[in-house]
């Protein structure tokens, strides 16, 4: 099923949102869609809108600390025309498009099972309409289980671990990170290098040589 900016299923997620946007009438508030290249052959799937990220400007990872990173390293790696994502700014994403598990901000950033499994009918269309050889970027252990469940894969088959790689269905590459939050770039739980690690094993198997830094 397509992505619907409407989508009201998950009661706790909407009642949320309602909430949050009478606290801050400003913010987008809304489930917030897939931004990118449509025909972009690296899928990156984060957890869920931040609060004051893309639940304020509308575009994943954008607005707060874990958009960072990632914004830095798509550029670096060729995937972004800027290394900034800024509400209303002019970026564009090139073969690379980023979404979420959980389209709607969830409280204290923690979607339940359910909710993510309510998502799950967007990625899954997201996932079966990405051009052939495509790679999926998964931040985190929800975002790679969801990617999972909308291939319909037993998860005991693909654990998640930091730079692993999975080979999927049709072709799909799985490969898997930390999640770029604040606590984890922070701890040093996740660094630059172990992150832009991953980006140069991605780059190389897409046969494509898009970094703009010394491999």
């Amino acid at each position: 099923m397509k992505f619907d900016e409407n989508c009201t299923k998950c009661r706790r997620l909407n009642q949320f949102l309602i909430k949050t946007k009478e606290d801050f009438p400003d913010y987008y508030c809304k489930p917030v869609a897939p931004f990118g290249d449509s025909n972009g052959h690296l899928l990156i799937v984060g957890l869920a809108p931040g609060l004051h990220g893309a639940n304020k400007t509308g575009r994943p990872f954008t607005g707060d600390y874990a958009g960072i990173l990632l914004y830095e390293t798509l550029y670096e790696f060729g995937f972004s025309s800027a290394p900034q994502s800024i509400n209303n700014d002019q970026l564009e994403l090139r073969d690379c498009k980023i979404t979420n598990a959980v389209k709607c901000l969830p409280p204290a950033n923690k979607p339940l099972p359910e909710e993510v499994k309510n998502c799950n009918k967007f990625l899954a269309c997201e996932i079966n309409t990405l051009p052939k050889n495509s790679l999926i970027l998964a931040l985190g252990t929800i975002a790679h289980n969801a990617v999972l469940e909308a291939l319909e894969l037993k998860k005991s088959n693909y654990k998640f671990a930091h730079g692993s790689r999975h080979k999927l269905i049709n072709g799909l590459i799985l490969y898997d990170s930390y999640h770029c939050s604040r606590y984890n770039t922070q701890t040093k739980r996740l660094t630059k290098d172990m992150f832009q690690n991953i980006f140069k094993l991605i780059v190389q198997e897409r046969g494509e040589n898009k970094c703009h830094i010394s491999m």
